[in-house]
């Protein structure tokens, strides 16, 4: 199928205005389904997301399921289910993306009703196919999945399991184990940043806009996202729901190299840079994260000088919110908490944030220059700034 040229058409502002403001609903998404990293090592990854984030064993694929090439752990939180995969095969796809990536997200597989519909829906307007619909049953049902590529390496999976009832899919078994840290409160899938090229922000957000139908929700420019020496313009794309968000990045002209330009040197490419999850006490999750081994981005105590004042009233203790490093934006739905773990493996890729919204719709403006002022600082420690 010849794949169209996205970034010509005639619909998409590339003065970097907002214009998509309606989402068409032809790709109707129930939420994230799951989201796959491929790794090194599945087995001692699926170990380090239980104990520092408090995530629970659900399946197992391997070579005690019959699967010759790979294994797979998938690992679940109230709604977030993550998938590891390492692959047993030194040629394989798998193994080609942790060699050039490091560890890193492939898919974000999102839940839909009719994935045959989703696949015809957007390759019609221009996607190029992974995976044509195919089905996999066992005797829970069936799942109908199939997917199109989308900025770098990385893939959306369409899942279709409205006549499943097994534990995860066919292929794979229920996984149980004597260890079961406690979770720390993690509820779903606030949104997923991707991380692409100078140039590549408008043509990715006109790809979310036309193929799949998702409106331009906010557009941040350099002016609001710097520092005296970096900077950086996003898009945040969301579906008709707004269950599905995607903040879509791209480097701009600064001083220095900026963390857009650190993440793609080092992914070797353009890819999913952070995973935010929400939670309903940020203080808890926090603390129980902290106590487990995560590291978090340091804010300086100064920030917390002004915060009354640029924020207003909430209802958490100031001191406590300091203590934990946990920062506050207001917007005129309410007001969000929110706080950056450092990245999760060597690389200074991949990295989680979680918030918690108390009413709030956006992504925390507010905070932007003293979080990228602690990015910059993680950069310089690096020297890679």
């Amino acid at each position: 199928m010849e794949t169209k040229d996205l970034t010509n058409i005639a619909n998409y502002d590339y003065s970097g205005q907002k214009v998509f403001d309606k989402a068409e609903d032809f790709l109707p998404i129930n939420g994230t389904d799951y989201v796959e990293l491929y790794v090194g090592n599945a087995k001692q990854a699926a170990h380090y997301y239980k104990t520092a984030f408090g995530f629970q064993e659900l399946a197992y694929a391997g070579l005690e399921t019959g699967l010759k090439d790979r294994s797979s752990y998938v690992l679940v939180q109230d709604k977030i289910r993550l998938v590891l995969t390492t692959s047993f095969d030194p040629e394989s796809e798998i193994s080609h993306h942790v060699r050039r990536h490091g560890d890193g997200v492939k898919v974000i597989a999102l839940w839909v009703d009719d994935a045959r519909s989703a696949f015809e829906e957007t390759t019609k307007r221009g996607a190029k196919p992974y995976m044509e619909p195919f089905v996999t049953t066992d005797e829970h049902g069936e799942i109908v999945r199939s997917g199109i590529h989308t900025y770098g390496e990385t893939v959306h999976i369409f899942v279709e399991r409205k006549n499943y009832k097994g534990t995860f899919m066919p292929g794979f078994v229920e996984w149980k184990t004597e260890y079961h840290p406690i979770p720390t409160g993690l509820k779903y899938i606030d949104h997923m940043v991707g991380n692409v090229e100078l140039g590549g922000m408008n043509k990715w957000a006109g790809f979310y806009a036309n193929v799949m139908g998702f409106a331009n929700l906010v557009t941040f420019d350099d002016k609001d996202i710097s520092t005296e020496y970096t900077a950086l313009m996003s898009k945040v794309m969301s579906n008709g729901n707004g269950r599905i968000k995607f903040p879509i990045n791209e480097p701009a002209m600064g001083k220095k190299k900026s963390q857009i330009e650190e993440y793609i040197d080092f992914y070797r490419g353009p890819g999913c840079q952070h995973i935010a999850v929400a939670t309903d006490d940020i203080v808890f999750t926090i603390s129980e994260m902290r106590k487990r081994g995560v590291d978090f981005l340091y804010v300086p105590g100064s920030y917390y000088d002004t915060v009354r004042e640029r924020v207003g009233i909430i209802e958490e203790d100031l001191d406590e919110l300091k203590k934990w490093g946990i920062m506050v934006d207001r917007d005129e739905d309410g007001y969000l908490l929110q706080i950056f773990t450092k990245p999760v493996e060597d690389r200074p890729t991949l990295f989680f944030e979680i918030i918690q919204r108390k009413g709030a719709k956006s992504f925390g403006k507010g905070n932007f220059k003293a979080l990228f002022e602690s990015i910059e600082e993680e950069q310089r420690k690096r020297g890679t700034l």
